[in-house]
């Protein structure tokens, strides 16, 4: 009998195993998810301010007058 209960024990930390395999891939998917959102807003931002950056500099070689005036 106590090799039934040993086989019993070893199919329960089979089972928990394969549930924290199911949990940490389940993270894993999440977190891909996220981190290519994230990469998406980070160029969207990117490209904002380099627009933001070129207009304001095209404005400000118009209008301001050089430092020694």
């Amino acid at each position: 009998m106590p090799s039934e209960e040993r086989l019993t024990e070893i199919e329960i930390k089979v089972a928990r195993q394969e549930d924290l395999l199911d949990t940490l891939n389940q993270m894993v998917y999440q977190q891909e998810k996220k981190i290519g959102e994230l990469e998406s807003l980070c160029a969207a931002l990117a490209r904002h301010v380099k627009a933001a950056s070129t207009s304001d500099s095209d404005e400000s070689n118009t209008d301001e007058r050089p430092p020694h005036y």
